[in-house]
């Protein structure tokens, strides 16, 4: 039989998504298995690899894509480091992978996975250049230039929510200090509020002045770490994925606003500031399209 889908997989640090995906984008079966904890590579191996037997049709499946929680390097083999995970570090999930499954396998970072799944399928796909910045337990970000991910020459570009906002904020865990992440994270919302996003937008949609206070604030944050990237990039569109991006009725409009005052007309042309369509498949779609791109044609 040939070889006439892929299989996407979004490594995340509570669940592991995998589909299976023909060539127009249409997902032919969809598994989700829990991400071992504490989320060791070795025992995220073992999981990837008895959800993958769980996959029927893999007679058809010519290659795999693989979205992890940090950057791999240029040629798609490694997973350099994901600083939210433990023991991620330098770890051969390309290698490990193909020798227990015998496809060939390609991985990246999980946001650059989504900002695929979104170029491909989702919010993104009438443009050829766009930022996307995943709002979720982390900021990671990725960058479609001339239709095309950049990751640049070791594969760690777009890692935009480590850009500096404030020198003199809250550590991070790259090193940096009062990083984009640091405030519009849902660690960060946690750590200024006391709550979960989620809660704050259930307030914010009953009213609740704090509550609104409080996405105003977000949204001038988030407005103001996107306007460097958008005199850099000046792209076409800025997507907003991850969780927090469902409260984006809330921020937006501040966010908006911030970009409209920092950034100067010439830089933000026609562009378009949207929310992310593909919700928390984004990544998992993003992979597939990896696997299709340079799984099958290494």
């Amino acid at each position: 039989m040939t070889t006439s889908t892929v299989l996407g997989i979004d490594v995340g640090g509570s669940a592991i998504k995998l589909g299976q995906f023909d060539r127009e984008g249409q997902c032919l079966q969809f598994l989700t298995v829990p991400t071992p904890q504490p989320p060791q590579p070795e025992a995220v191996l073992v999981a990837l690899v008895d959800a993958i037997a769980q996959m029927e049709q893999m007679e058809t499946c010519g290659a795999i894509g693989v979205g992890t929680p940090g950057p791999a390097d240029a040629t798609g083999r490694i997973a350099r480091i994901a600083i939210n995970l433990p023991g991620w570090r330098e770890v051969p999930l390309a290698d490990w992978l193909e020798a227990k499954i015998g496809l060939p396998t390609v991985i990246a970072n999980d946001a650059n996975c989504a900002g695929l799944g979104e170029a491909w399928l989702g919010a993104g796909r009438r443009f050829k250049n766009l930022i996307l910045l995943t709002l979720g337990t982390g900021v990671g970000g990725a960058l479609i230039l001339d239709g095309r991910l950049f990751t640049g020459p070791y594969g760690a570009a777009g890692e935009l929510g480590l850009i500096t906002l404030r020198p003199e904020g809250p550590a991070c865990n790259s090193g940096n200090a009062g990083s984009l992440e640091q405030y519009v994270s849902a660690q960060a919302i946690r750590r200024r509020t006391g709550l979960e996003p989620h809660q704050l937008g259930e307030r914010a949609r009953a009213g609740d002045p704090e509550a609104l206070t409080f996405w105003q604030s977000y949204g001038r944050d988030l407005g103001s770490g996107l306007a460097s990237l958008i005199y850099v990039l000046t792209p076409e569109a800025v997507l907003l994925g991850g969780g927090i991006s469902a409260s984006a009725e809330f921020f937006l409009p501040a966010t908006q606003a911030e970009l409209e005052w920092r950034v100067m007309p010439t830089s933000r042309e026609k562009m378009c500031l949207l929310r992310a369509e593909l919700g928390n498949r984004a990544g998992m779609v993003g992979a597939a399209k990896l696997a299709w791109e340079k799984g099958m044609n290494p």
